[in-house]
């Protein structure tokens, strides 16, 4: 990925890629930047090439957490239609499974340079054999078609097993290396909301079919 100036980092970074993404406000937005005086013209420049890329590549539905419903295609964005991606292993009545949605639906804008994807399980039986899904959800992290992090129920994010925000996520998916920088303030994490622990209601719905064996 290309390397990225950090001012113009942090305007870009703020701004989650959506249509309405305007290139004249961004500007406008590093020109108040008083530090900028000395490389006004090359920041500039880089911040119209970026947002030339993200627009660029959020017509190739890169910004969205997009629900793949052939295995084959999932497959073929995987291995050679893109570079960086996370995939979501779900069932649609799973309740864990709509909370990991949930947050990465939030990464999804920010993080354009990183493909996020959701495929339900029964629509992926030869993928499900072959990468041993048992347990859901579950979320693959891939670079260039290889598998470089896996994330099994919620283990591993956040504080406790049922608790965790969207900036955890983030944390873990930049150690494996399919996210390219940090976008998430701490703020815009704790706004990003956690999953707390179920009470004793919740636990005796959830017990049969959150974080467990499927099939």
């Amino acid at each position: 990925m290309p390397s990225i100036d950090p001012t113009v980092a942090s305007v870009l970074d703020t701004r989650p890629l959506k249509d309405d993404l305007n290139e004249d406000e961004l500007l406008e937005s590093l020109e108040d930047d008083p530090a900028l005086d000395s490389f006004r013209e090359q920041r500039m420049q880089q911040l119209h090439e970026e947002f030339t890329r993200a627009k660029h590549l959020r017509n190739q539905e890169h910004g969205q957490h997009a629900e793949i419903k052939d295995e084959k295609q999932l497959m073929d964005i995987v291995n050679t239609g893109a570079e960086l991606c996370v995939v979501h292993f779900f069932k649609p009545d799973f309740h864990r499974c709509g909370t990991m949605d949930g947050h990465l639906e939030k990464l999804a804008p920010l993080h354009f340079d990183t493909r996020f994807l959701r495929i339900n399980v029964e629509n992926a039986p030869f993928l499900v054999t072959k990468l041993k899904v048992k347990v859901l959800p579950c979320l693959i992290a891939f670079k260039k078609g290889v598998s470089v992090d896996r994330i099994i129920g919620f283990e591993g994010l956040g504080y406790s097993e049922d608790t965790f925000s969207t900036k955890d996520l983030e944390r873990r998916l930049l150690k494996s290396g399919t996210l390219v920088r940090e976008k998430l303030t701490d703020v815009h994490g704790a706004e990003s909301g956690q999953e707390t622990r179920p009470d004793s209601r919740q636990k005796a719905s959830q017990a049969e079919d959150d974080d467990d064996d499927w099939d």
